[in-house]
């Protein structure tokens, strides 16, 4: 009688109100540094900053493979992308695959994916979903519900978003744990705000990154043929919205016609009530311009003051957005039961180096804000330092909901951290591998391994070698690859790097990393 109670009690906590719902919201795109919770000095988000305030936030959290679609794919597989077959942002998702959400139904759990999914299939395993098709629009974007059909939603992207999680919410058995994954298409490129940010955020002047106007000579390969700089490769009509009238008789900056098409195109969609002043706020830049006859870092100064400010007002929507999720939670008495995790797809350069973008394994790309809110089992504003991947993410959600681990997952639980029971994971570094090359950014394809201390990095298609002292150059500016005093270092971590491809069976980069 006693094992049968027993039994019975384990079966309420694996499939019933017990276990807790949880809220995973991604964005995409999203920097650390445009988190206040991490850095003040560019934006305030006090509702992302509230997961930190009340859980834990990881100041070491990284990605495997730093791009939209990879990290979506090993977000629903906990593996790395030579596993889950998503090695770029051009490939299908075999959605035959068991993934996360399929475990979590087996749990006892609702699910849903509403936002951005990104992987070229529908979602399997989900009880309900509704995504963006592609990258989706920052208005009036169309989304594909669960029959294939595809509408069209008024209004700015995350405040549709957020509508339609909200609606699920309110249609779900309350008696039965949820897991909802809401996925935002902000801040990714084009940076398109909301006007009441945009009228915010556009009249700031942001601190400029000291490496802002560093050039690339006597850098490597990968640097120097790189198009990810603010300066050559971010468009002034596609990216920046400047109004294409003002560039025409401007002969190095006049646009092409695909520039103002896209230009074009993104006008058509936003509020009739508000287009006027967008085009007021685009043509004063296309007037400063043109009368200041900016050119070189001049031009630059002014294209990356243009880009924080869209990019942190796209920002300051998805704060608005986590709000009003964190606000139902405490409206329907839910969140003592809910887990609410915020992170991104990846990191993204904010004018480090001259850049935009992301896709390298260099911290500002491969890093990603982790923050978790678990009341009763995280004590308020903890800070965690290890290093932490998201390959954990799947393997963490299942722990969380009290579902077995497959051993095919190739991540490890967070969630003894999360509740204090353990203070270190065992693993000393993390691995890194980006595939995509050729279509966007011409970033040359490598693997890496992080430590505590040091990244060694091999663009294996040129042969090339970078070394980071992480702890003297955390910028990662001095490659001391040929530095004889640390020889030592670059020896062994070839011998750990090697070691993790065969952990992880990844032998793309063939032959023994020498």
């Amino acid at each position: 009688m006693r094992i049968l109670v027993i039994l019975l009690l384990f079966a309420y906590t694996v499939s019933g109100q017990q276990q807790p719902n949880i809220i995973y919201i991604m964005s995409d795109d999203h920097d650390n540094d445009a988190i206040s919770a991490y850095n003040k000095q560019f934006i305030s988000t006090p509702n992302i900053d509230r997961i930190a305030k009340e859980g834990m936030k990881f100041n070491k959290a990284f990605v495997g493979n730093s791009i939209c679609s990879p990290a979506r794919a090993t977000l629903l597989t906990g593996q790395h992308s030579h596993k889950n077959g998503v090695k770029n942002n051009f490939t299908r998702f075999d959605s035959s695959k068991t993934t996360i959400a399929h475990l979590l139904s087996k749990a006892g759990y609702q699910t849903a994916l509403i936002g951005k999914w990104h992987l070229h299939s529908y979602p399997a395993g989900f009880d309900y979903w509704r995504i963006l098709p592609g990258m989706g629009q920052y208005f009036d974007t169309r989304m594909i519900k669960m029959n294939g059909d595809t509408i069209v939603e008024k209004g700015y992207s995350a405040d549709v978003i957020t509508n339609d999680a909200i609606d699920w919410l309110d249609q779900i058995d309350a008696k039965k744990p949820f897991a909802l994954f809401f996925h935002h298409k902000a801040p990714h490129r084009n940076f398109v705000p909301a006007l009441k940010y945009l009228e915010q955020y556009r009249s700031k002047t942001f601190p400029e990154p000291a490496t802002l106007y560093h050039d690339t000579a006597g850098r490597s390969s990968a640097w120097r043929i790189q198009t990810m700089s603010i300066l050559h490769d971010m468009k002034l009509c596609g990216d920046l919205k400047v109004d294409p009238e003002y560039l025409m008789d401007i002969p190095d900056l006049k646009p092409d016609a695909n520039d103002i098409a896209t230009y074009t195109a993104i006008m058509k969609r936003m509020p009739d009530k508000e287009r006027d002043r967008f085009k007021e706020i685009y043509a004063e830049r296309g007037r400063l311009i043109r009368d200041k006859k900016l050119s070189g870092k001049e031009l630059l100064k002014y294209k990356y003051q243009w880009y924080m400010q869209d990019y942190l007002a796209c920002i300051a929507s998805i704060d608005e957005s986590v709000g009003r999720i964190l606000d139902y939670l405490d409206k329907n008495e839910i969140s003592d039961k809910t887990v609410v995790i915020y992170t991104s797809d990846q990191g993204f350069y904010l004018g480090e180096n001259g850049w935009f973008d992301k896709r390298f394994a260099y911290d500002v790309s491969m890093q990603t804000p982790l923050l978790v809110r678990w009341p009763g089992e995280i004590n308020a504003g903890t800070e965690n330092k290890n290093l932490v991947q998201n390959i954990d993410f799947a393997p963490t959600l299942l722990d969380i909901a009290g579902a077995k681990i497959p051993e095919w997952m190739q991540g490890v639980s967070l969630k003894s951290l999360l509740t204090g029971q353990q203070r270190n994971l065992p693993r000393k570094y993390l691995y890194y591998h980006y595939y995509e090359f050729g279509k966007d950014h011409t970033v040359i394809p490598h693997v890496a391994i992080r430590s505590d201390r040091y990244k060694l990095i091999y663009f294996y298609t040129v042969n090339e070698w970078e070394l980071y002292d992480l702890l003297y150059d955390p910028a990662e500016q001095k490659n001391l690859i040929r530095s004889s005093n640390h020889q030592a270092i670059v020896n062994q971590l070839k011998t750990e790097l090697n070691k993790l491809r065969d952990q992880y069976d990844d032998h793309e980069a063939a032959g023994e990393l020498k």
